[in-house]
């Protein structure tokens, strides 16, 4: 089978060093794997976001592959060679397939069919390659290289029709077909395209814009399921802000997080506060850059939707104030509300809202007056997500005042400080009350039931205000407690 080929501009030399190295580390799994697809009369390409990757010199040990062989003929290929094979995605045309660490999957040319009222197309297998990298979303995920590849040799086996190794030049984001015609079959590559300027630093060819503006409405036809693995897609990625600002300029904000374009509050000029959608913006770059290990999805979403319920909360006070009363109880309502709707998982839903809930709380510290009790009460209240909570609250700091800044952090160093102290005394990650229930039960001579739980919760009050007890002062305090509620 002929196919077209592009010659390499110069800017591309380096690109196709970084792709020849990368694929050099994979080839003998992938051309072993070709190896058999050619002794059985099919061919076999590298392709998508393979290639794309291993231009960027990124490339993973999860290898797209398409080819002219059906999945049965796929499946009877594999047979004897992979270590494992799946068939999930059969039903699309694609067989899975693990080899020597290296995952493998392999889908058969598609000339799909949409009814453009979901995005689950009528799969239809092709006869070409070039029919099947038409249909794929973005050009820089459109070519292909054709296998095996004998020593690293790249000319003649790479295949771009659509320009693919141009856009990735420029870091742009086309589409092989018309945009309007590329969404209208699959309104989720939208999506797609700003996890895509958030991941990989890419921009958005003018036509492209100007179409998800237009038909940013057709997302609505997307579960909430796959929005939402889009998103985390998104806000994980090295450029969040970029792809949320893609988000809300595209109005695909308003049908994924309205509660992000809302923040974009008017401010006149008797009554002068922060753009609180640019601080959040703000806050989630200055969370990216606490974080140590990997990106953390529930931080940044903390910081990106820590502010949500300003708008709801606004008052105009007089003499031009604004205030925002008790908005981080308001907004971990609408996180909750929010990210349940795009069926998060119940412990990203939690952690984010607590978050939320809790990040005002530190700035009260700085006026002075925080007892012990205090501190040991927003450890406990934090729990696990205390480390979260610290990098959130020093990522809320975005005032341009350098000593307000300064004096901010200082302030929390000094509650960190005094945490630790205390931890080290109290061993506060496991706060329970001096006793537990069983003593309580003996000692009230109580049978299991609410009137215990009751006993247990003030005594935890107690050990959170007055830190340790003994066992004697425990007891002392409960029979009084008993004794003030009808228990004795």
């Amino acid at each position: 089978m002929s196919s077209p080929v592009r010659k390499a501009a110069p800017s591309q030399t380096a690109a196709q060093r970084n792709a020849v190295v990368e694929l050099l580390r994979v080839a003998p799994v992938a051309d072993e794997l070709a190896d058999r697809f050619i002794a059985a009369g099919h061919r076999l390409y590298l392709v998508g976001g393979s290639v794309r990757d291993a231009l960027l010199g990124r490339l993973g040990t999860d290898l797209d592959f398409t080819t002219d062989a059906r999945p049965g003929q796929v499946q009877a290929i594999l047979d004897g060679w992979a270590d494992a094979v799946w068939d999930t995605g059969i039903a699309f045309g694609t067989v899975g397939a693990a080899r020597q660490g290296t995952s493998c999957e392999i889908t058969t040319f598609r000339a799909d069919a949409y009814d453009r009222r979901s995005r689950k197309p009528e799969v239809v297998y092709g006869d070409t390659l070039e029919g099947d990298l038409l249909r794929r979303d973005f050009t820089v995920n459109a070519m292909a290289v054709a296998l095996p590849l004998r020593d690293g040799e790249w000319r003649g086996r790479f295949v771009d029709p659509h320009g693919g190794m141009d856009a990735l030049a420029r870091r742009e984001l086309d589409t092989p077909a018309t945009p309007q015609q590329s969404f209208a079959d699959d309104p989720l590559r939208m999506l797609r395209a700003a996890r895509f300027v958030s991941q990989l630093g890419f921009t958005l060819t003018p036509r492209v814009h100007e179409a998800i503006t237009g038909m940013a409405g057709e997302l609505d036809r997307i579960s909430a399921e796959r929005v939402a693995a889009e998103v985390s897609k998104l806000i994980t990625g090295a450029h969040p802000r970029r792809g949320v600002e893609l988000l809300v300029e595209t109005g695909l904000a308003e049908r994924v997080l309205p509660e992000v374009p809302a923040m974009r509050l008017e401010i006149d000029e008797h009554h002068q506060h922060k753009d609180v959608y640019t601080h959040s913006l703000t806050v989630l770059d200055q969370a990216v850059s606490l974080e140590q290990d990997e990106p953390d999805l529930v931080l940044r979403l903390a910081a990106l939707l820590h502010d949500i319920g300003k708008p709801a909360t606004r008052r105009h006070e007089p003499g031009g104030g604004v205030s925002f009363h008790h908005h981080e109880v308001v907004g971990a309502k609408m996180a909750r509300k929010r990210l349940k709707a795009l069926r998060y998982g119940k412990d990203i839903v939690s952690d984010v809202a607590q978050l939320v809930f809790l990040h005002l709380r530190f700035h009260g510290y700085g006026r002075g007056g925080w007892t012990d009790s205090a501190v040991r009460r927003y450890v406990t209240d934090a729990g696990e997500l205390l480390p979260r909570l610290h990098k959130l609250v020093r990522a809320d700091c975005t005032t341009r005042n350098r000593r307000k800044a300064a004096a901010l952090q200082r302030s929390y160093d000094d509650l960190e400080a005094r945490i630790e102290q205390i931890r080290a005394e109290e061993d506060l990650a496991r706060v329970r009350p001096d006793l537990d229930g069983n003593a309580i039960m003996e000692l009230l001579g109580l049978p299991p039931g609410p009137d215990v739980g009751r006993a247990w919760r003030h005594l935890k009050d107690v050990r959170l205000d007055r830190g340790p007890l003994s066992r004697a002062e425990a007891e002392e305090e409960l029979l009084r407690w008993a004794a003030d509620n009808g228990l004795r």
